[in-house]
């Protein structure tokens, strides 16, 4: 009897799992990425709305290079930044985060300043919330990526 009870523990401790607990630890271990999927995709969207900015700043120091170089006059909306692309560090009109080019306006149109650069955001599309939101030379603030 001894030997047939040792046999019966044997086949039980060896039987694996079931398909409901399988199937526990994949829900468990999906909403685990899902939480940390979001929380990386924020970051990435944040990222790049500070590339945006910097991209800016570059921009702004090549536009106040060539109007230097120009009596101060900046180039106007219908020739855009790229008369002064050899003022910009790469020798290229910088371009936002997500690759677009800014919407550029010399004199500008909203905030009375000599000129406006405009990043349209993650969806190339006017307006928008979050990533999507347009970014404003003239509204740069340390919050302005804080969504």
């Amino acid at each position: 009897m001894k030997n047939n009870s040792l046999f019966l523990n044997t086949v039980r401790s060896q039987r694996g799992l079931t398909l409901v607990e399988i199937m526990v630890v994949i829900a468990i271990l999906g909403s685990l990425m899902a939480i940390v999927g979001f929380q990386v995709v924020g970051k990435l969207d944040e990222a790049t709305c500070e590339t945006t900015k910097i991209s800016m700043g570059t921009a702004d120091q090549g536009l106040q290079a060539y109007a230097a170089k120009h009596k101060g006059k900046f180039p106007s909306t219908s020739d855009g930044m790229e008369v002064a692309a050899k003022y910009f560090g790469t020798g290229e009109v910088p371009r936002d985060g997500w690759q677009n080019t800014f919407q550029y306006y010399s004199p500008g149109t909203t905030s009375g300043k000599d000129y406006e650069l405009i990043s349209l955001g993650k969806d190339s599309a006017e307006g928008g919330e979050g990533a999507n939101a347009d970014i404003k030379s003239w509204e740069l603030s340390d919050e302005t990526c804080d969504w």
